[in-house]
């Protein structure tokens, strides 16, 4: 069965803000299993889901301690994630660096089908934001049905 898993990281609660967001709009259209889990909780068996959705916070122009560890891991655990479905959103406030180099790692490492372009809500998410982040969560939904394989 195909499921979707979407991480995230957060200090301000504007990213998990973005990816409850994300889930609620893929559930309208994906009929199975949307998991939501901060970075630091990943699940080891990444292999069971058939997109993988990242969330970062811009904090300083350089990726959280979290997603860094949880990316190294992956690395080391030579976890093979070529040909998933990958997307990347984030949250800002004057500058979106991270975003951009947590994209980079999952389409150049680890060879994932990335969907884009990159949802971007400055600051805490306004109702219009909540609506980006549900219609980005529908749209990788929707890339996901049309291209799942059996697990």
């Amino acid at each position: 069965m195909a499921k979707i898993l979407i991480l995230y990281h957060t200090r301000t609660g504007n990213t998990e803000i973005m990816a409850k967001a994300i889930a609620k709009g893929a559930r309208e259209i994906f009929p199975y299993e949307v998991d939501i889990k901060r970075f630091f909780e990943a699940p080891k068996d990444l292999d069971r889901y058939t997109a993988i959705i990242m969330g970062t916070p811009n904090y300083y122009h350089i990726l959280t301690h979290n997603i860094s560890e949880f990316l190294e891991e992956l690395a080391f655990r030579k976890v093979n994630l070529k040909g998933k479905n990958g997307a990347v959103f984030g949250s800002y406030g004057w500058s979106y660096e991270c975003p951009n180099i947590l994209l980079e790692i999952i389409k150049n490492k680890f060879e994932m089908n990335v969907i884009e372009p990159i949802l971007f809500v400055k600051y805490t998410p306004d109702e219009k934001g909540i609506k980006e982040c549900q219609e980005f969560g529908k749209k990788i939904a929707k890339t996901v049905k049309e291209t799942k394989k059996p697990l």
